[in-house]
């Protein structure tokens, strides 16, 4: 049963799973723009959402949260100074997921991740 347990496995060990999700989502606020899986997409909404609050708040210990969920340190400050106030007057919903269909090679559903403007 699966009762109380949230989030997809993707197909891989927790470890490799979690270090995919954190080098996507450090990726998607990089560019701010994604193309992938639904369900990944899926996924790195959840994770990209809750960096974008805390980079909103900004104090000390919230860059160090966003910093321990990013891979490259580089992209906290850009989170904390440009993405964070961009949405400040925004209650969550800051990104938008656009389906494409399916892929040609396995036909796994694809989608675009982005920021909403």
């Amino acid at each position: 049963m699966k009762h109380r347990l949230s989030g997809r496995k993707l197909g891989r060990p927790t470890a490799h799973r979690n270090l995919m999700l954190r080098n996507m989502v450090t990726d998607f606020l990089r560019h701010e723009k994604m193309n992938t899986t639904d369900s990944k997409a899926k996924e790195v909404r959840k994770m990209a959402e809750k960096v974008i609050t805390l980079g909103k708040k900004g104090s000390l210990h919230h860059r160090r949260k966003v910093a321990a969920l990013l891979t490259d340190q580089d992209m906290v400050k850009k989170v904390c100074d440009e993405i964070g106030p961009r949405f400040e007057n925004r209650n969550g919903g800051y990104t938008r997921i656009i389906k494409l269909g399916p892929r040609k090679g396995d036909a796994s559903e694809m989608a675009i991740l982005e920021l909403v403007d």
